[in-house]
C-alpha cells in the first residue's frame, strides 16, 4: 500500500447541534476529510484519526470482515476486545438489547462523562456486536469521544466504530498524526491529523454490571477515580448507597479476567518503545530483599557501563521539572549523550499524562538506547500514569532519597 494521506482537521469547526446527532461543519477541507475517512470506512477499510486521549485506528464494528483488518494492520491478538466508539445515545441504545435497563450509575457516569474519556462495559447481544469485538465476552465496552473529529467522523459514516490506538501492538499509543505516520503510514489509506491529543491516556474503563452494588476500574485513564467517586457522591439521593469505586490490582484481583480480558490493556505488554525502558522508583520504599541506590551513584554507573561499551550511548531521560531527580545535573562524558524530554511540574498529573506517550515516542526516534523514567505519585491521573509505564518499563530501579 502506499503512504497514508495525511488530511488536515479544524476541530474548531466542528459542532453538534443539542438538537441533532449529525454535526455542523464550517470548514470545506475539514468536511472533505471527514467525508473522505468516512468513505474509506464504509468500503472496509480501516482509518486513523483523532479522539481526545489518543489516536484511533478505526473500522466498521458491526462488521466483522472490516474489524478484522484492525488486527491486521496492528498486529493485535485477537483475544484483546476493542472498544466501539459511538456518536449518540441513540448509537449506543442500537447496540444493546432492548430488555436492557441501563443502571443509575451508569446513567449518572454517561451524563457527566460523555462525551468523554470514559469507557463504560455493557451486555453484549452477539446478534448485533461480532464476536470478534469482544473477543468472545459476555460484555461489550463502548464510549462516546468528545474530540469533535472523531465524533464527527462516527456520525457521518453513520455507524459504530471500533478504535483501538492507531500504532503496533505492544508499542506506545500516538498522540499526535506524526506519531501514526511514522509507525502505521505504510499500512492506511488515510490519517486524520486533528492536532496533539489533549489527554494524551486511553480512557478510563468501568464495569458497573457486577451484584454488589460496585464499580470496578478496570483500566485508570483519562477520567480520574477521585471524579467518579466525586460524581456518584454529588448525584446520590438522600439515603441512597453510594457505589464504591474499586480498581483492578490495586483494590482487587481477578485473575480469570487479566486471562480472558473484557476489555484493552489487561492482559498484553503496552506502551513499550523499541528500546528499554527503567522506571525510577524515587517515591516508593524497595521491597525487604531489594536495595537502593542514590540518584548520583545510579547515574555515574550508567556512565561507566556506557564506557566500558567502547562507544556513545544515548540515555533518554523522562524528568519531572521541579521534582529532586529533575533537577540532578547529568555526569558529563564523551560516552554519554543525554536526551531529555521535560514531562511537567510533579504537582501537575495531567500535564504529565498528556506528555507520557509522546515522550516516549521522541526519545525512541533521537535514537535513544535506554530511556529512565522517573515515578510519580499514584493520584488523580498519576494513577493511569503509573499504569502505563509499569507496562512499558522492563525494569525497576529503586533511588533513595
Amino acid at each position: 500500500m502506499a503512504q497514508a494521506q495525511l488530511f488536515k482537521c479544524d476541530p474548531a469547526s466542528i459542532s453538534f447541534p443539542s438538537s441533532s446527532s449529525q454535526p455542523e461543519i464550517t470548514c470545506p477541507e475539514t468536511r472533505h476529510a471527514l467525508d473522505t475517512a468516512a468513505q474509506h470506512l464504509t468500503q472496509l477499510r480501516p482509518v486513523a484519526f483523532p479522539t481526545e486521549t489518543v489516536y484511533g485506528l478505526g473500522a466498521l464494528a458491526l462488521n466483522a470482515s472490516a474489524a478484522s483488518q484492525i488486527f491486521s494492520t496492528k498486529g493485535r491478538p485477537a483475544d484483546n476486545p476493542l472498544i466501539v466508539h459511538v456518536s449518540s445515545h441513540d448509537m449506543l441504545r442500537s447496540l444493546l438489547s432492548e430488555s436492557f435497563s441501563v443502571p443509575k450509575p451508569y446513567q449518572v457516569l454517561m451524563k457527566r462523562f460523555w462525551p468523554g474519556a470514559l469507557t463504560l462495559l455493557f451486555p453484549s447481544d452477539p446478534r448485533i456486536v461480532p464476536s470478534l469485538i469482544t473477543a468472545g465476552q459476555s460484555t461489550v465496552a463502548i464510549r462516546m469521544p468528545s474530540h469533535p473529529v472523531a465524533r464527527a467522523l462516527i456520525a457521518i459514516a453513520n455507524a459504530p466504530i471500533a478504535a483501538p490506538s492507531a500504532n503496533s501492538s505492544g508499542k506506545p499509543s500516538p498522540t499526535t498524526a506524526e506519531h501514526v505516520y511514522r509507525d502505521l503510514g505504510d499500512k492506511l489509506p488515510v490519517i486524520l491529523d486533528g492536532g496533539a491529543c489533549g489527554v494524551g491516556l486511553e480512557s478510563t474503563v468501568v464495569d458497573g454490571l457486577t451484584e454488589d452494588n460496585t464499580l470496578r476500574v478496570l483500566r485508570p485513564g483519562g477520567v480520574t477515580v477521585e471524579d467518579i467517586e466525586k460524581v456518584l457522591a454529588e448525584e446520590a439521593g438522600d439515603g441512597e448507597t453510594i457505589p464504591r469505586v474499586l480498581v483492578h490490582r490495586r483494590d482487587f484481583q481477578d485473575a480469570e479476567l487479566e486471562e480472558a480480558p473484557t476489555t484493552p490493556g489487561m492482559k498484553y505488554r503496552h506502551y513499550s518503545p523499541s528500546v528499554p525502558v527503567t522506571l525510577l522508583m524515587t517515591l516508593s520504599p524497595p521491597p525487604e530483599d531489594v536495595s537502593s541506590t542514590d540518584a548520583t551513584s545510579y547515574l555515574t554507573s550508567l556512565q561507566q557501563a556506557a564506557a566500558g561499551a567502547g562507544s556513545p550511548t544515548k540515555i533518554g531521560l523522562l524528568f519531572l521539572s521541579d521534582s529532586n531527580f529533575g533537577k540532578l545535573p547529568v555526569p558529563e562524558d564523551p560516552h554519554v549523550h543525554w536526551l531529555r524530554y521535560n514531562l511537567g511540574p510533579v504537582g501537575d498529573p495531567s500535564t504529565v499524562a498528556r506528555r507520557l506517550f509522546d515522550g516516549l515516542l521522541t526519545l525512541e526516534a533521537q535514537g535513544a538506547d535506554i530511556i529512565l523514567i522517573e515515578e510519580v505519585r499514584e493520584e488523580n491521573e498519576g494513577l493511569a500514569i503509573m499504569n502505563r509505564v509499569r507496562k512499558a518499563a522492563s525494569k525497576l530501579q529503586w533511588i533513595s532519597a
